[in-house]
């Protein structure tokens, strides 16, 4: 087993999702029960489907300097970006650690991969469109470079796509990076945004629900899949003493299938005991779970026999219900929802389940609810088994 790490501060964090632009409405609609989903209206020929679509994204624009980055993907980090202080809380690490002792470690599935879409349909006797002739936007590089160059951060710069768990994995390169001195401090997250190559192709899965996502019921029929942008900054503990804490990480693959997660959960459970022993901690510590949860029908059954492993005051739910799954930016977006349940004393429902698997339902919230909450574990399951589990705990108000 790994050995415990020490600790990172949270000294920043930020998402923006279909619930609304930054962490207040984040807050609001976990704490209300209010979920974001809505019939779908997006692409030329839309699915019937539910999905979680950020508002504002068609009027939003990047300023003239970086225009030459636009596409879906880069706009929506642009405006998580704008969120909570957090452009001058990246500057203020700049400031203290140096532009080029700051990581850049970001999570992304599709990148910009829309903007490539859009220039297949409309090739110019072969070429793409002159508008679209923007190499650097067609590459899964494009966001963490285009990052770089909003924020000026110069250190080690990643992109990992390792799907739905890139952003999640994010936290533990961040942290080996810090840890090995290659840097001193980390920006990460992740963002991704909805475009025909994932709503159609989980489509010809057979993957995704007609209806609003229903993680862990008994009657759960597939995904309802959303966008997101979230960030955290990560700095050493004696920065932000009174911020939540990166506490433990771990990371795993199935080696199963390609689609298919193992069936007795294999992967995931080695992820969530590494994360557990790097955090220095048992399960039973743990006060609240914020579940994968996709409401496929072998997800949310390989994950629920992880759940006896937990005492039963520990509170779980999966929040694809207010989001849908965010992909490549699920990861990061849930670690926020973790670190809000910390901050705020909150457990999010586990909204759109009515008839619990009864393999879960011990744990599950079904209602929002009040609690003190120390330490909060994220897990991120990935198609085709890649698996990260993330611990979060409390700072030290002293």
């Amino acid at each position: 087993m790994p050995e415990r790490i020490e600790p990172l501060a949270i000294a920043a964090c930020s998402a923006t999702s279909a619930l609304g632009h930054g962490l207040a409405a984040q807050l609001e609609a976990l704490r209300s029960g209010r979920g974001g989903l809505r019939p779908n209206d997006f692409s030329q020929a839309p699915l019937e489907c539910r999905i979680g679509r950020v508002a504002g994204m068609e009027d939003a624009a990047l300023p003239a300097p970086l225009a030459h980055w636009d596409c879906r993907n880069n706009r929506l980090g642009w405006l998580g970006l704008q969120q909570d202080g957090l452009m001058d809380a990246i500057a203020g690490a700049i400031e203290r650690h140096g532009a080029t002792r700051v990581a850049l470690i970001l999570g992304t599935s599709t990148a910009s991969i829309g903007a490539t879409e859009d220039a297949y349909r409309r090739l110019d006797n072969g070429r793409f469109p002159e508008d679209l002739r923007r190499p650097e936007i067609h590459t899964p590089h494009s966001l963490a470079a285009f990052v770089a160059d909003a924020t000026g951060i110069a250190g080690p710069a990643l992109t990992i796509s390792t799907a739905c768990s890139s952003s999640a994995k994010v936290f533990a390169s961040a942290e080996r990076l810090i840890r090995l001195g290659l840097a001193d401090a980390a920006l990460v997250g992740g963002v991704d945004t909805l475009c025909d190559s994932v709503l159609f192709g989980f489509h010809s899965l057979e993957l995704v629900s007609k209806h609003a996502c229903r993680p862990f019921d008994a009657q759960r029929d597939g995904i309802s899949i959303g966008e997101a942008a979230a960030f955290a900054l990560l700095e050493p503990v004696q920065v932000a003493p009174n911020a939540p804490r990166l506490l433990g990480h771990g990371e795993s693959s199935d080696a199963h299938h390609m689609s298919t997660p193992h069936p007795e959960g294999r992967g995931a459970r080695a992820a969530l005991d590494d994360a557990l022993a790097r955090a220095g901690i048992g399960a039973d510590a743990v006060d609240y779970i914020n579940l994968h949860g996709t409401a496929t029908l072998k997800n949310d059954e390989v994950e629920a026999k992880l759940l006896p492993r937990f005492a039963p005051r520990t509170r779980a739910s999966s929040t694809k219900g207010f989001t849908g799954h965010t992909l490549g930016a699920a990861g990061a977006l849930e670690a926020v929802f973790a670190l809000l349940a910390i901050e705020h004393g909150i457990v999010p429902p586990n909204l759109g389940c009515s008839e619990p698997m009864p393999a879960a339902a011990p744990w599950l919230a079904l209602q929002p609810s009040s609690q003190r909450v120390d330490v909060a574990l994220s897990n991120s399951f990935g198609f085709g088994g890649n698996n990260a589990c993330l611990v979060f705990g409390r700072g030290d108000p002293a």
